[in-house]
């Protein structure tokens, strides 16, 4: 519970909708999930000024498509996280057109000392899984998408079906897939013991 917004954000049974007309539904889904929202980002942006400005952009965009949020069919935190591997997917699609515009360098300076210091300590502590995302460059677009959210995001093979819109059968397929491929394709060095457990 958030007590500042007297607002419960964390439970499955929130309704995301509330956000797009209610300041306090969305100061408590805000607080609820920056943290989890913003490890995301930095484990996919080396750029501690692009992380905040994407985690404020998933948050702007999940105000935008709150109404696209079903009850009962998905977990807010699985919806978020497909809003997140959007806004994420879109950045990536922009840079790969353009160099960063003028607004966004201006927009950098918004950023305070303390908070550059903190992007940055977080951006050095998901080195390893930036790592881990080159050697999944190999992969195909949907097996990689699982097994992020379910090996370096942390979501169950439920709640990751859920943040894709796909069957469980389907993302369990994938998984397996995917574990399969890096077996195949990762230097010896890297363990896959801790995916074993996510299943």
């Amino acid at each position: 519970m958030t007590e500042e917004a007297g607002v419960d954000a964390t439970g499955k049974d929130f309704d995301v909708r509330r956000i797009r007309d209610d300041p306090r539904a969305f100061e408590a889904f805000y607080r609820a999930h920056v943290d989890v929202i913003q490890n995301f980002v930095a484990r996919r942006v080396n750029d501690p000024y692009l992380v905040a400005d994407l985690t404020a952009d998933v948050f702007l965009a999940a105000i935008d498509s709150a109404h696209t949020f079903r009850p009962g069919r998905a977990a807010p935190i699985a919806w978020l996280f497909g809003v997140a591997r959007n806004v994420v997917a879109s950045e990536n699609r922009r840079r790969a057109r353009e160099l960063r515009s003028v607004g966004r360098i201006a927009g950098r300076r918004l950023v305070e000392p303390d908070d550059l210091v903190r992007l940055e300590e977080r951006i050095d502590a998901e080195a390893s899984a930036r790592e881990l995302r080159l050697a999944m460059g190999r992969l195909s677009e949907g097996e990689r998408a699982v097994l992020e959210l379910v090996a370096v995001d942390g979501l169950t093979v439920s709640a990751a079906a859920e943040a894709l819109r796909i069957s469980q059968v389907t993302a369990r397929v994938r998984l397996h897939r995917a574990r399969q491929r890096l077996r195949t394709h990762l230097a010896p060095a890297v363990t896959l013991q801790p995916w074993e457990a996510s299943s």
